[in-house]
């Protein structure tokens, strides 16, 4: 960890989908402020969520936790989602997890928001 300052931009592309851009370091400390985020998102059939990891550093159990609430709460209200970019090094430790299992992870944002469109 570098005590990197977690940012998180919302970046509502269309009508159709809104693309959360985060950054930094996403832990017990910052994880707060993603879930604040979300809280803004309109999950919904007609409207998809993209969370744009390409600039994450780190990631605990606590902000794994708050990106498989958000997985959670678009399948309920039967959204589409993707989370993209995310660096080798943290895919690896979704692997381990076995996340990659259900998690739905795209290499970049226009693939996550093409899957999406499909």
């Amino acid at each position: 960890m570098t005590d990197q300052i977690l940012t998180v931009a919302l970046d509502q592309n269309s009508a159709a989908f809104t693309v959360l851009r985060v950054a930094g370091e996403l832990d017990h400390h910052s994880a707060p402020a993603l879930s604040e985020a979300l809280e803004a998102v309109p999950f919904g059939p007609e409207h998809g969520v993209v969370i744009d990891l390409t600039g994450l550093s780190y990631c605990d159990s606590t902000g794994i936790s708050v990106l498989v609430i958000a997985f959670q709460n678009a399948q309920a209200a039967d959204s589409p989602f993707g989370l993209a970019g995310l660096n080798r090094e943290l895919m690896r430790v979704f692997q381990i997890a076995g996340l990659d299992k259900f998690l739905p992870f795209h290499a970049t944002v226009d693939e996550a928001v093409e899957a999406q469109r499909s």
